[in-house]
């Protein structure tokens, strides 16, 4: 690919139109390498063998480890193998996100509080198919760059609760109905959390005096209010220069975290989910204790499936394992630490309560009906 010219406000569409190219070949090559080749192996490993591997809770074991610093490293090792490639590619579109792609595209078509922002969001995301904690990174480069809560969340949420490979896994692997219950609850989570952001944030805007779903003037993070309109000054410069520091900020601000707190969930893992081989999760009380359990726990892509085939298989009810398969993936601590400077808290309590409803009424579905 040639070199790339320079995006700066003002400049003409035609050397836009570059940038836009770039993005798209760059994401393209990117997610075909960390994704789409793989999953394309994937499938049909799991079509022939009804399995995608032992469950990454206890690596084959009849139950996960006793809490320790080792089992802790033991985990982050093996998360960090099954994630890395689709981590370089989320650190790197999430910095090309604010260099290449024009702010006052994101602004139009991402920006707005209103259900066409929503929908695109979502859409957007049934490409990339990461896991909660790779797609980080590019929600954090939307939001500093236009993008409005609603549809970044609609983004975040959509990567792993409507991941269309994962769906195609579950049915190979798991009874049909686990996968009819996840795309339903899945796209009730993504679409209703997204809409109840932008609601809150068009009311928001009435109360301030403005119309944040007409006219959208400012970008709400973490409290701040962040003009989308006025160029960034950063701009001026070359964009390999801007692209590496736009890259430094999201690899220092955002995998310390990510790194210390996937090792203090791995340590601990058993404490989230014991007795994995009891009868307690067949009660239907239990549902819920599942889906937090879940929410907090960090996991690669898809591994929610083995997962549940493993508690299903020790004797855990189809209502917990239901609630697994929405709130595993669509959530986790890491994740949230990793984007909790792109939503206000307000926004991030919307995320979490939507997420642990929905798992909650996936569970109560299955407990009736599988």
């Amino acid at each position: 690919m040639g070199p790339v010219p320079e995006f700066v406000r003002g400049k003409r569409a035609t050397n836009a139109s570059w940038t836009w190219l770039a993005f798209l070949w760059v994401a393209s090559a990117g997610l075909y390498w960390a994704k789409w080749h793989p999953y394309w192996g994937k499938a049909w490993s799991a079509a022939t063998k009804h399995s995608l591997g032992t469950s990454i809770l206890t690596g084959g074991m009849a139950s996960p480890p006793a809490p320790s610093w080792q089992a802790g490293i033991q985990y982050a090792v093996t998360y960090f193998k099954a994630i890395w490639p689709a981590l370089v590619v989320g650190l790197v579109l999430g910095a090309l996100v604010q260099v290449w792609i024009p702010r006052t595209w994101l602004q139009r078509w991402l920006g707005q509080a209103n259900l066409r922002s929503t929908l695109l969001g979502g859409a957007l995301a049934l490409p990339g198919m990461m896991c909660t904690c790779c797609s980080a990174p590019v929600v954090v480069g939307l939001r500093r760059h236009a993008c409005g809560a609603n549809a970044a969340a609609a983004f975040w949420l959509g990567n792993t609760a409507l991941n269309p490979a994962v769906l195609v896994f579950m049915v190979f692997v798991l009874p049909w109905q686990y996968a009819v219950l996840r795309l339903v609850f899945g796209a009730a989570l993504v679409i209703g959390a997204a809409l109840w952001i932008g609601w809150l944030d068009r009311r928001q805007a009435l109360v301030q005096g403005g119309c944040h779903a007409e006219k959208p003037s400012a970008v709400v993070l973490a409290g701040a209010t962040v003009p989308v309109s006025a160029p960034s000054s950063d701009l001026t410069q070359a964009w390999p220069v801007e692209w590496a520091r736009k890259l430094a900020s999201l690899v220092i601000g955002l995998l310390p975290v990510y790194l210390l707190s996937v090792l203090v969930l791995g340590g601990m893992r058993s404490w989230l989910f014991p007795a994995t081989a009891s009868g307690w999760g067949t009660s239907p009380w239990a549902i819920g204790i599942w889906a937090v359990a879940g929410a907090l726990f960090v996991i690669p892509t898809a591994a929610e499936i083995p997962i549940v085939q493993a508690l299903l298989a020790a004797g855990v009810g189809a209502g917990p394992a239901a609630a697994l398969l929405i709130t595993l993936p669509a959530l986790s601590l890491p994740s949230t630490l990793m984007v909790r400077r792109a939503f206000t808290r307000k926004q991030m309590a919307v995320l979490w309560a939507s997420t642990l409803l929905a798992g909650w009424l996936c569970g109560f579905a299955a407990w009736a009906w599988v």
